[in-house]
């Protein structure tokens, strides 16, 4: 396994924004096209794209597909995408079109039986989408606090199937601060499974500190703002954490 990094492009209006902690009213805009910017982290080498269609987590509904399935055919990359997404119809839509992994996030709490479905029928394909606050997991594009706790539900649905996890602390996404590691560890504890970090790298370094933890399995990272503002870019990443 090698730990993979993940360019992020949150959609909104048909553009390529970053929103503070996950507020709606605290948006920056980085670029006009989805696939253009996506063809970027492509040409520096990024094996897969992290695509997150914010009008589609807030409405309910797929709204930005149209960009994803742009990329996910005319790029050489993987596509994973969440956002909207909570019908079986959605999942197959996308892993139809040549999308390769599809996250359930919201979901999971709302409607926790057809998860469980979509990870019975399409396995590694399904990543879950875990959001926390304070430990406990944040629904509807970040709007809601549940109470039921993170490492909970990540250990519910490794044992009906999911491999593959997504962990964002939402104190640190957007805010260049550095990952939460402990609670990206713990999430790794409780599941056994894959866990890839979100939210809060800001350097190479913090990279380096997660891939310490690859062997217990953290699989890699999702970058949002740090290539956006030009921290670092996908190539000088991907050098640290694989010396290529």
């Amino acid at each position: 396994m090698t730990f993979t990094i993940y360019p992020a492009i949150d959609m909104r209006g048909g553009k390529c924004v970053r929103l503070l902690q996950g507020d709606y009213n605290k948006e920056t805009v980085y670029g006009d096209s989805p696939y253009e910017m996506a063809k970027v982290f492509a040409d520096e080498g990024a094996e897969w794209i992290h695509m997150v269609d914010l009008d589609g987590a807030k409405a309910g509904q797929r709204v930005n597909h149209e960009h994803v399935l742009e990329v996910a055919k005319k790029l050489n990359v993987k596509v994973q995408i969440g956002g909207g997404i909570r019908s079986e119809d959605d999942v197959a839509f996308y892993l139809e079109h040549g999308v390769s992994r599809v996250i359930l996030g919201s979901a999971a709490i709302s409607d926790p039986d057809f998860v469980k479905a979509m990870l019975a029928k399409y396995g590694e394909k399904i990543a879950i989408g875990i959001d926390a606050k304070d430990g406990y997991v944040a629904t509807e594009g970040w709007l809601n606090t549940s109470n039921v706790k993170a490492t909970e539900l990540g250990k519910t649905l490794a044992d009906a199937g999911a491999e593959v996890f997504i962990f964002t602390d939402i104190a640190t996404d957007g805010m260049l601060s550095g990952p939460n590691i402990k609670a990206i560890v713990e999430m790794e504890e409780a599941t056994g499974k894959q866990v890839i970090a979100s939210g809060g790298v800001s350097q190479l370094k913090d990279l380096v500190n997660l891939k310490e933890y690859e062997a217990s399995g953290v699989a890699g990272a999702i970058v949002g703002k740090a290539l956006y503002t030009k921290q670092f870019t996908v190539k000088e990443a991907l050098s640290e954490v694989n010396g290529r």
